[in-house]
């Protein structure tokens, strides 16, 4: 895959844009050792909550903006925010199931930035990217008028020695 992204630079500012949102651009073991390095002096549980919620807010937000940037509605911002992680180097991501009006989507994770960045550390390691396909998924419900609220789960990992990464959207109980 070719990444085709609008990048500027403002040359006043310095500041980075796509799709009219600010970006950082940072190397991936920069990322990868501070998010180590929270997590371990949080505890992963705890650090994980942060995280989910965060992310959550920070995607849903995301599928608003870019709706309205690019005209898309329903399913294909989700489908856009996908593709936009997976050029950006996050991993490669896809829909393997994508039901909104269950709120319910499957999605395959390959080349996990996150377990390519710890080759020596073993188990669920991309749990950080959950809240963000709840936050898709409760933005595309509400974007189809549905009031249906989701959760997401991280239910097999590369760092686990699996293929992929494979996440779970299910609605709320």
């Amino acid at each position: 895959m070719q990444p085709e992204l609008p990048i500027h630079v403002d040359p006043e500012t310095g500041v980075w844009t796509t799709d009219a949102l600010p970006m950082l651009y940072v190397p991936r073991h920069f990322f990868t050792n501070n998010h180590v390095a929270i997590e371990e002096a949080l505890g992963r549980d705890a650090y994980a909550e942060i995280l989910y919620r965060a992310g959550f807010a920070s995607a849903y937000h995301w599928c608003d903006k870019e709706a309205k940037q690019h005209g898309l509605r329903g399913l294909a911002v989700f489908e856009h925010y996908l593709k936009r992680l997976s050029q950006r180097g996050w991993g490669q991501f896809k829909f393997a199931v994508a039901d909104p009006s269950r709120a319910h989507a499957r999605i395959e994770l390959r080349n996990s930035s996150l377990v390519l960045a710890q080759p020596d550390k073993h188990g669920k390691l991309c749990y950080m990217f959950s809240g963000w396909f709840a936050g898709a998924m409760d933005w595309v419900n509400d974007d189809g008028g549905r009031a249906q609220r989701s959760k997401s789960r991280e239910v097999q990992c590369a760092g686990e020695g699996r293929e992929f990464c494979v996440f779970e959207v299910s609605a709320l109980d």
